[in-house]
């Protein structure tokens, strides 16, 4: 248990170590911030250091498991129907629950003095995400390679860009990217392994991943579809 804890701390460590050394470094070097400015940065680095240590052992512990288990149990009822529901429904929930995406929206609602509001584009960011968990569910299942859907996805976010305000291209595409936070990635390639590893002919490398580039388009699309009704 001690060594896995070790190994998280390591592994965080990695990921901001860096940034806090070129900070200290900027500190010392160039920028010289005011001492309280700087004290408050290694306390919230500290801060950062102990949460990510929480939320990943939480991630190991919890959502990547649930998500295999999903996989692995909604295609052994054997409806696709039932598999797209279900995939609906997770791509939802975790879609809701991602803090990039409320992070997001408070931006965009401040931007745009409300005009855009909150709660509208994280349903619309919510329900590109679910029916795109739902399409990656069925690729797997029928066996669809993704180069297929990666092509169709982008040619018609291509079209909807001629007809969508101006306004909700750029947030649409943000949008894209808050989706790959560290809630939706990890249960969404649990999810598709889980899928994946019950269908004897598929393989997990072919059919368990890239899944996130996929559904990254989701919220791209039905932002971009918001700004048409907008518009």
């Amino acid at each position: 248990m001690i060594s896995k804890i070790k190994g998280l701390i390591i592994e965080i460590l990695k990921t901001v170590g860096p940034v806090i050394l070129a900070v200290i470094i900027l500190q010392f070097t160039i920028i010289k911030m005011p001492l309280i400015s700087f004290l408050r940065f290694l306390l919230g680095a500290i801060m950062v250091i102990i949460g990510l240590l929480f939320f990943t052992k939480g991630i190991k512990i919890g959502l990547d498991p649930l998500g295999e288990l999903v996989g692995g149990e909604v295609p052994k009822k054997g409806s696709a129907l039932i598999v797209m529901i279900v995939a609906f429904i997770i791509g939802v929930a975790v879609a809701v629950a991602e803090p990039n995406v409320r992070v997001l929206s408070h931006q965009v609602d401040a931007v745009s003095g409300g005009h855009i509001s909150r709660n509208v584009l994280v349903l619309a960011i919510a329900v590109g995400v679910g029916i795109f968990v739902s399409i990656a569910m069925l690729r797997i299942i029928k066996g669809v390679p993704i180069a297929y859907l990666l092509v169709a996805g982008y040619l018609l976010i291509f079209i909807l860009s001629f007809f969508t305000s101006e306004n909700f291209i750029p947030v649409a595409f943000d949008s894209g990217g808050v989706i790959t936070g560290p809630i939706t990635v990890p249960f969404i390639i649990s999810l598709g392994l889980g899928t994946a590893s019950v269908l004897g002919e598929r393989t997990a490398i072919s059919d368990g991943f890239g899944l996130v580039g996929l559904v990254a388009m989701g919220p791209i699309i039905s932002v971009m579809i918001l700004g048409v009704i907008y518009g």
